[in-house]
């Protein structure tokens, strides 16, 4: 197993009686979910490191664990002066944990249901509701060659959770519309794979006999999105195209190169994902650049409950 065969396994020192349910979860995450070595012993660490904590509090096993237990550790990295972002972190591997062994039948209850995630003071990205992110998604037309590229590359944009140079860049060659997959090259030229939903395979599909041909000039490329000159499309033009398109579909939030980035990453964990699950995909290289999206998934809530409480109502 991945974990297992590691030179320095994070698992060797602590307790038996916590390894054998962590190296399943381990397992799981590689064979289920696929995330990397490197998040995978991400997991590791911030799981050993609370084994050990629990081990001192007098903690038997994770069957014993409760919500106190969770609740003094975040309080323990608190009083070591740990970032808010690595105490998030930790607290999402806890989390992943608890679900796991709900899942496998090792527990009957999450122990970290009621503890909440600490705050993060960074400023929250503006992101669209679902109903302005399907108006913006179909305000391009059909029937004509540029708009089937625009509504392609807005789709896949958000499908995929893509940064503007990425779609720009992306090659015939990198996309794999049967298995519903793109490579691409992010930041530092890393490589990575971005899943494609299936609205953005049909889009594409779409762009790629409808459209494309009639972009095509003598000198072409491989790109997949092309300007009217045959050449692929710049970032300067996708900014343009969002502005407009979202002006179309009646959108007054303030409109920026990253609002889809932004909008995929809070839409998945609103549904479910986890949190390195998305750090992957979005090509982040530290986890704490992707927490920020768990406050606005917060902000969010704070609001509706301010809005729609009977208790939070003024009178």
């Amino acid at each position: 197993m991945l974990i297992v065969c590691m030179a320095t396994d994070p698992l060797s020192t602590i307790p038996e009686a916590f390894v054998e349910p962590v190296e399943s979860f381990l397992a799981w995450l590689e064979l289920e979910r696929g995330l990397s070595i490197n998040t995978i012993s991400a997991y590791a660490r911030d799981l050993a490191q609370y084994a050990h904590f629990l081990q001192k509090q007098g903690v038997a096993d994770w069957s014993a664990v409760d919500e106190s237990a969770v609740s003094a550790w975040t309080a323990h990295l608190s009083l070591a002066e740990y970032a808010r972002s690595s105490q998030a972190r930790k607290l999402s591997a806890i989390r992943m944990l608890a679900r796991h062994l709900v899942r496998e039948g090792l527990r009957q209850d999450d122990f970290t249901e009621l503890v909440s995630a600490p705050k993060l003071s960074r400023k929250l990205p503006e992101v669209l509701t679902h109903d302005e992110l399907k108006r913006l998604l179909e305000a391009p037309p059909t029937n004509t060659p540029h708009g089937l590229r625009d509504r392609a590359m807005l789709e896949l944009f958000y499908s995929s959770g893509l940064r503007v140079s990425e779609l720009c860049g992306i090659l015939l060659q990198a996309i794999n519309l049967d298995d519903g997959y793109v490579r691409v090259f992010g930041k530092g030229s890393k490589e990575r794979i971005a899943p494609i939903g299936s609205a953005a395979v049909t889009a594409v599909r779409d762009y790629l006999a409808g459209a494309r041909p009639h972009f095509v000039k003598a000198k072409t490329g491989s790109e997949l999105f092309l300007s009217q000159q045959g050449k692929a499309i710049s970032r300067k033009m996708v900014w343009v195209l969002i502005k407009q398109y979202a002006a179309k579909a009646g959108i007054k939030k303030p409109i920026k190169p990253h609002l889809l980035r932004h909008s995929f990453a809070t839409h998945l964990l609103e549904g479910g994902a986890d949190l390195r699950a998305i750090q992957e995909m979005l090509g982040h290289s530290d986890i704490s650049t992707t927490q920020i999206y768990t406050s606005v998934q917060s902000a969010r809530l704070a609001d509706e409950h301010a809005l729609y409480h009977p208790r939070s109502k003024d009178g």
